[in-house]
């Protein structure tokens, strides 16, 4: 759900943002399984920051939100073309990478200022190698391996979920899992990391300004060549400098907006949204989502569990029906017509129930109760069998059950399974107003 994705999104930019400050600092933080800690020991090592290392990533920082925000203006304002503002707007990481390894290099602040640099970065491709194929090798990593490749197939599809959003695109999740299938068995191959959708780079690429598939493909060609060719010039690209671009590439998704929004719409997904935030904050990105994953069902089972029910009447002389509670309506004095906003499963089974016995010991005078399902999907075998026993349990009170307005594909599934012989035909009406006129209360219609 996009609640999930958002509180998911948010929290994870806040830990990946965070886990930059080592970087930004200068200081050596050990990496920790939860938020808390790297933020504890961060602010215990604050006062050891290297302030050359925490003034090159500070200007890095102001001079990539300037080009994000104040330079486009200002190039509009000289008159200078979009089609010549937007790359230079978007060049931001190029220059901040340029300059801080130019200042690094030309004053040696790596050997006289303790700034933090890439270092020596192998060059070449790795070479290509069969997996191992022992048996038991297999035996012993299958579990841990299915772990994280659904793990990292919820990461991925939540990352590209929540980045399309922001551009109104969609995710075939099909496809999604057969690419990455195809990276992770190119990966077997060359003896890399299992591949996923990783949040950091996927941020950065997105603020780059990467609308499609190609741009990834350019990227791939372009690390290829500079991994063979060009891995000395990054000997003295200062850390602070790329964790300033990851941290500025974050801030961008941490989403109040959508929080406000959702919690003055729906409590329930509010809650959600805030579940998977404290989630991925609390243990961790993996393991955060699929808490989220499953709040948002177990509040999907809660909210429909109590579907909105409401008893309906004629508006007029019209064959529209609408809530008794809402519009001045005619109603039928022996026949009882209820909606049901909800397709009927296990969960709210019970309730249904209730509710209809519960009307029917309301109004001893009906002799019909017709139940609308214009907004009933499907039926699972939990409510097919409460349905069945309506049929006799009102029977007994002298009571016809009736059904109007199921959809078609619900329909063909209910004559699949004999429930319609059980019922009857003449009990299974095309509109409420059919229904109406069957039992004959067109004439006989009350306030």
């Amino acid at each position: 759900s996009h609640p999930v994705l958002a509180g998911f999104t948010s929290a994870a930019a806040i830990v990946i943002g965070f886990s930059q400050m080592k970087h930004l600092l200068g200081v050596s933080i050990p990496r920790s399984a939860h938020f808390y800690e790297t933020v504890l020991v961060t602010l215990e090592s604050a006062a050891k920051a290297n302030a050359l290392t925490l003034g090159i990533g500070i200007v890095s920082i102001g001079v990539l939100f300037y080009f994000k925000s104040g330079l486009g203006k200002q190039l509009k304002r000289w008159g200078v073309a979009d089609a010549l503002a937007v790359p230079i707007t978007k060049s931001a990481p190029l220059v901040v990478v340029l300059l801080g390894t130019g200042l690094v290099w030309g004053l040696g602040w790596h050997e006289s200022g303790g700034v933090a640099i890439v270092g020596n970065v192998p060059a070449g491709l790795p070479p290509l190698t069969m997996p191992t194929l022992d048996g038991d090798v297999w035996r012993l990593l299958l579990p841990t391996a299915l772990t994280i490749s659904f793990v990292g197939y919820m990461e991925s599809i939540s990352v590209a979920k929540s980045l399309a959003s922001k551009r109104r695109q969609k995710v075939d999740a099909n496809q999604e899992l057969i690419g990455l299938g195809l990276a992770n068995v190119g990966t077997a191959l060359t003896g890399g990391y299992p591949v996923t959708g990783g949040f950091s780079r996927s941020v950065v690429n997105f603020t780059a300004g990467a609308n499609t598939g190609l741009a990834s493909m350019v990227t791939a060609v372009l690390i290829t060549l500079t991994v063979v060719f060009l891995t000395p010039l990054f000997y003295y690209l200062p850390n602070a400098v790329l964790a300033a671009i990851i941290m500025v590439a974050v801030i961008g998704l941490i989403d109040v907006k959508t929080f406000r929004h959702v919690w003055r719409y729906n409590k329930a997904d509010a809650a959600s949204m805030m579940i998977t935030f404290a989630a991925v904050l609390i243990v961790g990105i993996e393991s955060g989502i699929l808490i989220g994953v499953a709040a948002a069902v177990l509040l999907f089972i809660w909210r429909t569990s109590k579907p909105h029910v409401a008893v309906v009447g004629r508006l007029g002389d019209s064959e529209i029906y609408r809530n008794v509670l809402r519009y001045p309506v005619q109603t039928c004095p022996h026949a009882l017509v209820m909606r049901i906003d909800e397709s009927l499963y296990f969960a709210n089974t019970k309730y249904l129930e209730d509710t209809v016995l519960s009307h029917v010991a309301d109004h001893p005078e009906i002799k019909q109760f017709v139940l609308v399902g214009t907004a009933v999907n499907f039926i699972d075998a939990s409510a097919l069998e409460t349905l069945e026993s309506l049929i006799y349990g009102l029977r007994d009170a002298d009571v016809e059950l009736h059904l109007a307005a199921i959809k078609g594909p619900v329909l063909d599934r209910l004559q699949a399974i004999g429930f319609v012989d059980k019922l009857g035909e003449d009990r299974i009406h095309m509109s409420t107003h059919d229904a109406m006129k069957a039992l004959g209360c067109m004439e006989r219609a009350s306030n």
